[in-house]
């Protein structure tokens, strides 16, 4: 249905636009000589209009940029903001602990550590847990206690997840059915086939199919895939997760960082999931980074008898900042005051109103497009039926489209999240500036398919 001429001519129109209204981002980005492609991290060069905008400040659902727009934020860091930009309880937590306690690495705990687990445990039913800087690192260390307890070398994940930068991680389904590095993966140490096995998303007979081969030391997913669109799990499917990890063997790795939106204890309170150990990070501190994983009681129990594994000097991920006391008194902060039942309760709501109205412009201009959501998440893209796995998802993607659009909201004072069509309630975010997205998203629409 798109007219790919008409796309461009629109699409360079919206990078004059962006050009002319941002001299001094631009000027700044041009300026970088020092940074290794003019950003601070690589991906910072997802940037539709030809540079990034400057972040100049933020608060709650709001950014501003250094030439002075203002944004509606629906892309809060990719979930590491899901709290809201600086929210006062938080930043209350951050100066009482930089500035009246002092002290923000110190190796020693806090008080506040054990709150947090707490009500992790609460949250999310794990027994024990371990902090770390972020998700990433988290999944690093699970990742060596499930191979050092069960004695097997691979961990398996599904195509198109995402675990942070974990090099194990980096597997896709290949033409074969077998797996094969992600194209694009930068400098592995080893040929990925050699650490992991892999299976598509909702896909149970590849999973057995894998997890045959009896050298699997876990599994690690997402219980919905985030990353390359939101694809849900289709009913039974994380049952039937659970129960072939049970039957082979394998242990179960659930990383919830981003689908931590779907409640106050993510889909794994929702959904009465049980997995071995658990991970998470961003939004559980309000910004400030952390990680941390927790272990069901048994694994926990299994570890600390294991006496020839050296927890104290080897045990260590994310050196001496993991824990620290700044962190974890964000981390108390967020989870008792902001991210409550309360708030995701309101959260969730917006999240289903802002879906509903895309669907309804998706219906009104007969796009083969669809919309998923998952609490207070949601995602559209480019295919209908909404894709059921990771590779249908990634085959699904139209990289012109999807950054016309976004510019073109830019453009409008709204930002989605740059790697993909994500928007995200916090606390903060009214209907008004919903119905503002789903306006200027019409008009987009409009003007692209007239």
């Amino acid at each position: 249905m798109i007219d790919r001429s008409r796309l461009a001519e629109l699409y360079g129109r919206e990078q004059a636009s962006f050009a002319s209204n941002n001299p001094k981002s631009r000027a700044a980005y041009e300026a970088a000589d020092n940074l290794f492609g003019r950003v601070p991290m690589t991906w910072m060069n997802k940037k539709a209009g030809g540079f990034p905008l400057y972040f100049d400040r933020a608060q709650g659902n709001r950014i501003w940029d250094i030439d002075g727009h203002e944004y509606i934020d629906f892309a809060l860091g990719d979930t590491g903001a899901m709290a809201g930009h600086s929210n006062p309880v938080v930043v209350e937590a951050i100066v009482n602990r930089v500035q009246s306690l002092g002290g923000i690495t110190t190796m020693l705990p806090t008080e506040d550590a054990q709150w947090a687990a707490k009500n992790l445990t609460e949250r999310f039913g794990m027994a024990k847990w371990s902090f770390s800087l972020t998700a990433t690192d988290a999944n690093r260390w699970a990742i060596r206690l499930v191979r050092a307890v069960t004695g097997r070398p691979k961990i398996l994940f599904n195509a198109y997840c995402y675990h942070g930068s974990v090099d194990e991680a980096l597997i896709v389904v290949g033409p074969d059915g077998e797996g094969m590095s992600r194209p694009g993966n930068v400098g592995s140490p080893v040929a990925v086939t050699e650490t992991s096995r892999v299976a598509e998303f909702n896909d149970l007979v590849g999973l057995e199919r894998q997890l045959q081969h009896m050298d699997v030391a876990a599994v690690l997913i997402e219980p919905a895939m985030t990353n390359i669109g939101i694809v849900l799990p289709e009913p039974g499917y994380l049952a039937g997760v659970r129960e072939l990890t049970r039957k082979y063997g394998t242990l179960l790795i659930i990383d919830e960082t981003h689908t931590f939106s779907a409640g106050y204890g993510g889909m794994t309170e929702r959904d009465n999931l049980d997995p071995d150990v658990f991970v998470i990070g961003k939004a559980i501190a309000g910004g400030i980074p952390t990680g941390t994983y927790g272990l069901s009681a048994e694994l926990a129990e299994r570890v600390l008898a294991r006496t020839n594994l050296d927890l104290v000097d080897m045990g260590g991920v994310g050196g001496t900042l993991a824990g620290n006391p700044l962190s974890v008194a964000a981390m108390r902060a967020t989870l008792e005051h902001v991210l409550t039942r309360q708030a995701f309760a309101q959260m969730i709501d917006l999240a289903t109103y802002f879906t509903a109205g895309v669907q309804t412009i998706f219906d009104r201009y007969d796009l083969p497009w669809s919309i998923n959501q998952l609490g207070a998440r949601a995602e559209y893209r480019f295919a209908k039926p909404y894709p059921k796995t990771g590779t249908a998802a990634f085959e699904s993607a139209d990289g012109e489209l999807e950054d016309f659009l976004h510019l073109y909201l830019i453009n409008r004072g709204i930002m989605l999240t740059p790697f993909h069509n994500m928007a995200l309630m916090c606390p903060t975010t009214t209907a008004a500036e919903v119905d503002l997205h789903n306006q200027v998203f019409e008009e987009a629409i409009k003007e692209l398919i007239s």
